[in-house]
This record gives C-alpha cells, structure tokens and sequence, in this order.
C-alpha cells in the first residue's frame, strides 16, 4: 500500500484534514477518541531501498542476532515499490538503532516456495530463537502474478534454513504464535496461526470470493532442530477476499490469542469485523467464518492486529490512520489517530504493530517507510 508524500504543502494540508476530522470525532465521541503522542524511532528502509513495512515482532529473547526487546519489521515492496517483491527484514531497538537482519535470495532457498519471495506481515520469532515469516510473492508487483508463497524459517542469524509449503499454505499474509509448553525449559513446540488469502482470489480478478482460512501449524521448536511440522489443521474459513490495485489482495489479516488462549481474534477486513474463533488450540474443524466481536463504528477494514498489555483488542484500519481498541466483549473504547497522511489521510499506512509493557504501542507506518512509537 505504499504511497510516497507528494510534497510538503499537500503534506501540510492532509495533516489540517485529518486533525479537523480528529476534532470533529472527538466532539461527536469525546470518551472515544484517545490523545497520544507519535515519536519515529527509525526509517524501516535497509539498503537495498525495500519499502512497505508490513510485519512486527517483539524479540523474547538475545541469541545470535537477535536482542531481547528489539523489534524485528518486515517488508513487503522492494525500491522500486511493487507489491510482493519486498526480500528483507530489519531490526530496530526501543532507542531507534538500526540494522539488517537478513536479505532473502529466492535463488538460494533451501526448498520450494511458489512464485519466490515477498515477504508479509506474518511475522513471529519463537522463544527457542527461530524465526518465521510468511512470503506472498509477486513477479511484477501486480496481484495477477501474485502465488501461493510459503512460510519461511530462518535461524538467529539471518539465514533461511527452511520453507514450510502445502496446498493449504497459500498467501500467508498475517500470523501469531504460541509456544509456551516446556520441557526442562525449552519449549516442545510453537502453533502459529496464519491467514490465508489467495484462495480463488486471483481467478476472481477483483471480485469477492468468500474463501479466505485461518490455519493452526503445529512446529516442534527445540533451540537445537529446525522446526518442523507437526500438524495443520484448517480452524477458519470463508473469510471474504478479493485482489486490489492498491493493497494486492484484501482479506483476513490481523490475529491474536486472548489472555487464556481460549479465543483467537481474527480481522475480518472486508467485512469489517472482529472474529472470534472458539477453542483454537485444540479444535480439529473449523469454526467457519467465526463469531462477530465487534463491527462498524470506528472499526474501517481492520487490518494489524495485537493484545494490549490489559488484554484488549488493538486493530488499525486501512481505510483510516486510526487505531482502535475494543474489549473482549465487544465494546470499542479508545479510536486514536496514527497517521493523517495520504488522500484519504491515513488511508494505507498501518499494519504491523505490538503493544510493550512501559514503552507503548510500537507499529509501522509504511507511508512514511518509518517505525513509530505511540505512548
């Protein structure tokens, strides 16, 4: 989705619109709307000029490269700014330092991945210091060469050991995680949780299909082994999904698992939702298309997802620069605006983000090619 400024003066007046339509919410919804301030902690551009930040992952622990607290930031469009071509991920501390954390040759990949790489917002780094994010490619930055991709496995050092593909497997575009069972300290193994969203969209060429999934993937996640796949198990489907000039494909993005594992919140973009899917460790069918949490009001095409540090549902929209935050139950409590730029202001801008205990809300903003901080 990314969009460069277009100069300083249309800059300033977007930046006039948006604080007025800010002003006009909060007097509409004056509890609603929360005040925050927005500092940038860093470009997210390496050096081979890969814009489009997508993913972001808080790292749980120092080994190789990888540094406790630091973020880890995925991108999806290369220098030239096409869609699904982005090869490159990137680590940034709380204190803004910067550095390269691998660049990814299609051409070197240890196994298969349908159509090469370009790298999404699933993103995650597991506790035994694997990392895995998802590739949703492109040959020309267009969603009619857009294939299936895979997960890719990379070690704590930068370098791909491992593609996880299968049938199921077919745009992975956002991800979480879970790997907290232990064994003598380290843990047995990681389910992560991806959206899924190329199923029949390309064919549809624009129009809605109705054929997006969340799959569980079970990984064994020894420190020592290369993870590997236990288990996929099929827990959503029939998220609505299309292709998009702008966004390459719309469909269900964010997910994340409540406090006691026993729900997982799914962005339901096109419907403009919050999904709720029961049960989603164990269950062994899917929930379909889930159970709505909350939708409309300031909810416009969520997009990234995550929990808050007290356990509520933090989305950002697409459509808008806003950030909302809605409870477990439903109600959205807070609607906070991260960026005004673009037309309309804030359209496009924000996907990855984390919530950090005593730093505030981390997230991308891939206009700007930046990674900001809201607290």
């Amino acid at each position: 989705m990314n969009v460069q400024s277009k100069g300083s003066a249309l800059r300033w007046y977007l930046t006039a619109l948006a604080t007025v339509l800010a002003l006009a919410i909060s007097l509409v919804h004056p509890k609603l709307v929360a005040a925050g301030t927005i500092t940038t902690l860093s470009s997210t551009i390496p050096s081979n000029g890969d814009i489009n930040p997508y993913g972001v992952f808080r790292i749980p622990h120092t080994t190789g490269k990888l540094r406790a607290g630091n973020i880890l930031v995925s991108n999806f469009n290369n220098f030239k700014n096409q869609q699904g071509t982005g090869t490159t991920l990137v680590e940034i501390s709380p204190s803004g330092a910067f550095m390269q954390f691998a660049k990814i040759e299609a051409s070197r990949l240890p196994g298969s991945c349908p159509g090469g790489v370009g790298l999404t917002t699933a993103l995650v780094v597991l506790q035994s210091g694997w990392v895995i994010v998802g590739s949703l490619p492109t040959a020309d930055g267009t969603s009619q060469t857009a294939k299936a991709g895979c997960l890719l496995v990379l070690d704590s050092n930068g370098h791909v050991v491992r593609t996880i593909t299968d049938p199921r497997i077919n745009g992975p575009w956002d991800m979480t995680v879970l790997d907290e069972t232990f064994d003598n300290g380290t843990p047995r193994h990681a389910s992560l949780f991806v959206t899924n969203v190329l199923n029949g969209t390309v064919r549809a060429n624009g129009g809605v299909v109705h054929d997006g999934t969340v799959l569980r993937i079970v990984l064994t996640a020894s420190t020592k082994m290369v993870p590997a796949v236990q288990s996929i198990t099929t827990i959503g489907n029939g998220f609505p999904e299309r292709t998009d000039p702008s966004a390459l494909v719309i469909g269900p993005t964010g997910v994340t698992l409540n406090r006691n594992r026993s729900i997982l919140f799914v962005a339901d973009s096109l419907n403009n939702r919050i999904a709720a899917i029961s049960n989603p460790l164990l269950r062994t069918t899917s929930a379909g298309k889930g159970t709505t949490v909350s939708s409309g009001h300031h909810l416009n095409d969520p997009l990234g997802m995550t929990l808050s540090v007290d356990g509520n549902i933090l989305t950002v929209n697409g459509n808008d620069g806003f950030l909302v935050e809605t409870t477990p139950a439903g109600s959205q409590v807070a609607a906070s605006l991260l960026d005004n730029i673009g037309m309309p202001p804030g359209a496009g801008s924000l996907f990855g983000l984390t919530d950090v205990p005593g730093l505030g809300i981390v997230f991308v903003d891939d206009i700007a090619n930046a990674l900001n901080l809201f607290h």
